[in-house]
């Protein structure tokens, strides 16, 4: 039996997956285009990768352009900024910080 079908029958987890973040009522998962360098994250919804979110590219260039998926478009900007900064959390630290736990340093 190859090692890749092993892993998957018992549940490896997924190289690409990144992290996860909720907002009271759905879990996000962000995933990203590649193992080394990625270009791009998706952001998707329930656990449900064919409903995508949001699409973030430009990683590499720092020309960030956010391509919102199907039925998420119409969500309030103010939803949508809170989607992309928890997103991004998610996608280099794992998950986004937990509350009460973040330190600001004034100088």
């Amino acid at each position: 039996m190859m090692r890749e079908e092993l892993s998957a029958r018992h549940g490896a987890p997924d190289p690409l997956t990144r992290g996860q973040f909720s907002d009271g009522q759905r879990l996000f998962t962000v995933r990203a285009s590649s193992t080394e360098a990625p270009d791009s994250f998706q952001v998707f919804a329930g656990g449900d990768a064919a409903d995508i979110v949001v699409v973030v590219s430009g990683l590499t260039s720092w020309n960030l352009r956010a391509t919102w998926g199907d039925g998420w478009r119409s969500a309030s900007a103010e939803w949508k900024s809170w989607v992309k900064d928890q997103a991004f959390m998610a996608f280099y630290n794992g998950r986004p910080p937990a509350t009460g736990s973040v330190r600001v340093c004034s100088g």
